[in-house]
This record gives structure tokens, sequence and C-alpha cells, in this order.
């Protein structure tokens, strides 16, 4: 009987405030999918962190015949006694955890495959091309340390460390991210909002029958109920267009930019996120109602 009577006034409270509803619905709906969206690209961004920061290398350039840079003027290509000292001091170091050397065959051969540009890699030949040695590194963030120890060794000519190519593609991966779950904040403060307004409009229009639910003695928590479902139920639903949303998301964009990226974005990912914002959705909707109903309602 109890039961009845609550699903009762849930749904006449949804009938009577049905565009205050939709619009609930639509704002969840709209907040969780940015809110979705902005995690989705943290989970990208932080897989494909952790995916390059392992293969981050420090490129130790040697010097050849008439090199142009500053370190190896006037002093001739690196001797086979130089490599040697200078390889074996790489290794030495502790937070280095191998060393590999690239003559300029080998060099030739990588830059023919990564470059697209076909004129270009047909006219450089082998002698174009700079030896070098590969240094993998067990903590990629104390590269400033190991270059600092290499440079000004002989025959070094230059040293790049491949973590700052990809600073900027990075930088910028994570300004996305950052603008989404800003987004995303701001649309569930406005979501938070509208549920509040929602539930005391409703609460109002029905002020009688509260009224006599409290003279009949009715307890606080059996006259809140119907409104805490209501939110409920638009949260849910908020939800299910949200995963439809992030389901899209995930099929247009992340599918289509998966060749530029080193490590996919998975479904159980995905899955994931649906879960949990439908998880905050439905929350947001309790506390709004909740918090609302006591406020404005003396019960």
């Amino acid at each position: 009987m109890r039961a009845n009577f609550i699903f009762s006034e849930v749904w006449i409270g949804l009938r009577r405030n049905l565009t205050m509803t939709i619009a609930v619905i639509v704002t969840v709906a709209v907040g969780m999918a940015l809110l979705g969206v902005g995690l989705m690209i943290n989970s990208q961004v932080t897989s494909m962190t952790g995916y390059w920061t392992d293969k981050v290398e420090l490129s130790v350039y040697l010097c050849k015949k008439d090199s142009a840079f500053e370190s190896c003027k006037d002093k001739g290509a690196i001797s086979q006694e130089q490599k040697n000292a200078l390889q074996a001091t790489i290794k030495e170091m502790p937070e280095v955890e191998s060393v590999e050397f690239e003559d300029a065959a080998k060099a030739l051969e990588n830059f023919k495959i990564s470059e697209n540009n076909r004129t270009l890699a047909a006219i450089v030949k082998v002698e174009d091309m700079p030896e070098s040695f590969r240094v993998k590194l067990r903590d990629p963030d104390k590269a400033s340390a190991i270059i600092e120890s290499i440079e000004g060794q002989a025959g070094v000519s230059n040293i790049i460390n491949e973590r700052d190519l990809l600073e900027n593609y990075f930088g910028f991966m994570n300004r996305l991210q950052y603008m989404a779950l800003g987004v995303a904040i701001l649309m569930v403060g406005a979501a938070t909002l509208l549920i509040g307004n929602t539930v005391r409009l409703s609460a109002y229009n029905r002020r009688r029958e509260t009224g006599i639910m409290r003279l009949v003695g009715a307890s606080n928590v059996y006259i809140q109920l119907p409104f805490v479902l209501e939110g409920v139920i638009a949260g849910l639903i908020g939800g299910v267009f949200a995963a439809v949303l992030l389901i899209t998301t995930k099929v247009l964009l992340f599918e289509g930019i998966q060749s530029y990226m080193a490590v996919p974005l998975g479904w159980d990912t995905v899955a994931g996120v649906i879960t949990l914002t439908m998880a905050v959705g439905v929350i947001i909707c309790i506390l709004a109602s909740f918090i609302t109903l006591r406020r404005y309602l003396r019960v």
C-alpha cells in the first residue's frame, strides 16, 4: 500500500513538472557526457604518457668529419677508442638501463622508415647520417643529470632528449583534458541547481498533500522519498543518454584517431567511465533533492 502511494506520488510529480524534469534529464545527460569525455581523454593521455615514458631515450650523437657542431670543430671524427670509452662511461651510470650503438647505415634505415617525404628519403646517403648511442633510462625524469654528465665528453656532438619532443603534444592534450573537465564541472553544478529547483517546485505544488501527510504522522523519510525518487529517475534517464553520447564519441572520435595513438582507448575503459558517470548523476540527484527538501520543506 505504501509503495503504491509513493510511486503514485512520483508519477504525479513527474507529470506536473514535465518541462522541468526534461530540463533536468538534458542537463544531467550533457553534464555527465562532458564529464565522461574528460575522463576518457584523461585515461587516453595517461596511457600514452606511460607508454612513451617507458620508451623515451637519449640520443647521443657523435662527431663525424667536417661536423658543423661547435663541440666537434677542429677535432675530426670520433675514434673507435673514444667510442668505446664513451660507451663504457654511459653504461656505468646507475640511471642508465641500456646503451645501444646506432651506426650510419642503421640510422639511414630508421630515417627512411620514419620519413614521409619520399624525395628527401631518396637523396639522403649513408655518409649524411650521424652515428649515435641510444640511451634508455631507468627514470626519464633524471635525464637532465645524465645529459650534464655526457655533454663535453670527447666525440659528442649533441644530445637530444626525446621526451622534450613530446612535451608540446602532451601539453595540448592536458589542456584539452582540463577544459573538458572544467566544462563538465560547470554543467554538473548547473544540473545540481536545476534539480534542486525542480524538487522545490514539485514540493510547493504538492504542499497540501505533504501537509496532510504530516498531520497523519508520516515520517520525514516517507514524505521526502517520492521527491528523491523523481530526482533518481531523472538522473538515471540522463545517465542513459550520457552513455549513448559517450559510446558515440568513442566510435566517431576516439576510433577515428586511433591510428595516431600508440595505445588505443579500450571499451573496458569506456564501460568504467559510463558506470562512474551514471553513479555520479544519480548521487547528484539524490543529494540535490534531499538538501533542497530539508531547506524548503518543514518536515
